[in-house]
């Protein structure tokens, strides 16, 4: 009698332990799946805003350098079909054949895709004949560590206005978005192979 009391306690203990680890997940699980909507919530507020830099009026002229350019900021699937091919044409020239020596390769289609994606933003400069000269390509996503994130998809401009420090110019307005929407990071994706953007990223803007 004494040794079957003593394996019903055991026995009973282990169910308990079971029973609470089992409530430890479920309650971990339910905190992660209200962080997560939480995250969701932040993002969404942003995409409903007209326009993510009114709020930057400072930053709506840069006139530096030689340069004396307005920049705006709109959805991707509102501009103007000359703006948005001026766009594509400009990052395939520029990037087509670092794609090509990478993994990931050129699809025109693909690439076309995600510049006009709904979420996607378009940072433009445009100069005193309201001609688009560089843009930056930006979401607002949860990042990889489950995190509000300003993600960087694209930053051209056009060879007349490079090393004028218009494009630093331009991350600098993402960093500020970022901030009044309540982004925890501003990330970006470099190719290894593109040394000049690898340098900007890190050296520049530290």
């Amino acid at each position: 009698f004494f040794a079957r009391t003593l394996l019903k306690i055991e026995m009973s203990a282990k169910k308990q332990r079971s029973s609470s680890k089992s409530k430890e997940k479920k309650a971990l699980r339910k905190q992660k799946q209200a962080e997560i909507a939480q995250i969701r919530a932040t993002i969404d507020e942003a995409n409903k805003c007209e326009n993510p830099m009114e709020h930057l009026v400072a930053f709506h002229h840069y006139n530096r350098n030689g340069l004396n350019v307005s920049i705006g900021c709109e959805r991707a699937a509102d501009l103007k079909p000359e703006e948005a091919q001026w766009a594509f044409e400009l990052t395939k020239t520029n990037m087509k054949d670092m794609y090509e020596l990478n993994e990931w390769r050129w699809n025109d289609k693909e690439k076309q895709e995600e510049m006009h994606a709904d979420n996607a933003w378009m940072i433009i400069a445009r100069n005193e004949e309201t001609k688009p000269v560089a843009f930056l390509h930006f979401r607002f996503e949860i990042g990889d560590d489950d995190v509000e994130v300003g993600y960087c998809y694209e930053i051209q401009t056009e060879v007349i206005v490079r090393r004028k420090g218009l494009g630093k110019f331009l991350v600098q307005i993402l960093e500020l978005i970022g901030h009044k929407w309540k982004m925890k990071k501003i990330v970006c994706t470099v190719l290894k192979g593109n040394r000049p953007s690898v340098e900007f990223f890190i050296r520049k803007l530290r």
